[in-house]
Parts: structure tokens; C-alpha cells; sequence
């Protein structure tokens, strides 16, 4: 698994949505500007509810671009234990610890990109090779770390 690869892949993962909720965002707010009428409190209310969903993706897209800036950081070195920027392959799958991405194929395999304060990632933070974990009642053990 070459990570340097990985860690492009998911940037411009991150970069695909921030694309979607800036344009949500800019047709959110062209719809706001389209909601003219003259039934005065119906007006008012509407143009809140949007202002509210505009309100809402802007957190969202704030909260990708902080993931963005913390991808920076992360770099395509090798590791010896469960940390950020770690490739943990267990007997229950393969997780890349570095933003909450959720699953990625890259060549024909399935990683799942976690937060590092996710309980997954913090329940093998630190562990190495050969060691055991325990998530929800359920132990894993860590056969590989890249």
C-alpha cells in the first residue's frame, strides 16, 4: 500500500466535497434571493429557514476544511504503532487514521479513513503489531501497521 497515494486520494476526496457544499451553499443562497413575495410573515419565514440551511452547510464545509488542514500534517512516512497518519490492517479490516472519511477503494482495496478521536482510533492509539484491542466487547487484533 503506498500511502503517498492514499493520502492524495483523500485529499482530494476532501476537496470533491468542499466543491459540493460551496456550490449548496451558492445555490442556497440564489434561492434565498428568489423567494420575493408580498405574504409578509411567509416571506420572513421562509427566508430564515434558508438562511438557517445556509447556516448549517457553512458549519459543515468549516468543519472539512479544518480535516483539509489536518491531512497537511499528516505525512506519507512509515509508522510502528497506531497513531495519525498510521494504515492499521486488522483481522476486521483496514483503517487509515487520519479524518472521518468513512470508506475508499484504492487498489481494489477497501480502507476506511477514521478520526483520530473516533473510540476506534483511540482504542489502538498506541498499540503496535501483534497487539490485542477491545472496542465494544469485541477484541481485534493488529496485524499490520504501515
Amino acid at each position: 500500500m503506498d500511502k503517498a497515494s492514499l493520502l492524495t486520494l483523500t485529499r482530494e476526496k476532501l476537496s470533491e466535497k468542499i466543491e459540493n457544499f460551496e456550490k449548496l451553499i451558492s445555490e442556497t443562497r440564489a434561492s434565498s434571493n428568489d423567494t420575493k413575495s408580498s405574504m409578509g410573515d411567509k416571506y420572513e419565514t421562509g427566508r430564515e429557514m434558508l438562511q438557517q440551511e445556509i447556516n448549517n452547510l457553512q458549519v459543515q464545509l468549516n468543519e472539512i476544511l479544518k480535516q483539509k488542514d489536518f491531512l497537511k500534517a499528516v505525512l506519507p512516512k512509515p509508522n510502528d504503532k497506531a497513531e495519525k497518519g498510521a494504515i492499521v490492517k486488522t483481522e476486521k479490516g483496514l483503517f487509515f487514521i487520519s479524518v472521518s472519511l468513512g470508506e475508499i477503494k484504492i487498489d481494489n482495496e477497501k480502507i476506511i479513513c477514521i478520526s483520530p478521536e473516533s473510540p476506534l482510533a483511540k482504542a489502538m492509539n498506541g498499540k503496535q503489531k501483534g497487539d490485542t484491542f477491545s472496542l465494544n466487547n469485541m477484541s481485534q487484533k493488529i496485524i499490520e501497521i504501515e
